[in-house]
């Protein structure tokens, strides 16, 4: 279940059932962004234009520290996109090399309990 508007009270899991980080911590909600379609790690980082979507809700986090589970692909141009650290199915955002204090996790990609 999707609960938008909820992510910072409600425990954030990928769909994998691990948790992205702890209910409590304050996220706020974000601009529009493409994101690639989901898939395995190593297919994110091929630098290939991917199909994918834009999405319009995403949760900015300002701080990487407040993951539990989320990795990183390697760059794809300026962007890093953050994935599952578990099953490594991603991306669940990305992340720009410009600013180092900005996270998108993608309110569709992601399931709220």
């Amino acid at each position: 279940m999707l609960c938008r508007g909820h992510g910072a009270s409600r425990e954030t899991l990928c769909y994998c059932g691990v948790r992205i980080w702890k209910p409590g911590i304050n996220i706020f909600p974000s601009l529009q962004l493409f994101l690639p379609s989901m898939r395995k790690k190593p297919a994110l980082a091929d630098g290939s234009n991917p199909d994918g979507e834009l999405l319009q809700e995403h949760w900015l986090v300002d701080d990487m520290f407040i993951f539990e589970n989320v990795g990183f692909t390697k760059d794809v141009g300026n962007i890093k996109f953050l994935v599952c650290a578990d099953c490594e199915i991603g991306p669940i955002g990305w992340h720009c090399l410009d600013d180092k204090n900005s996270f998108y996790v993608a309110l569709e990609r992601v399931s709220h309990e």
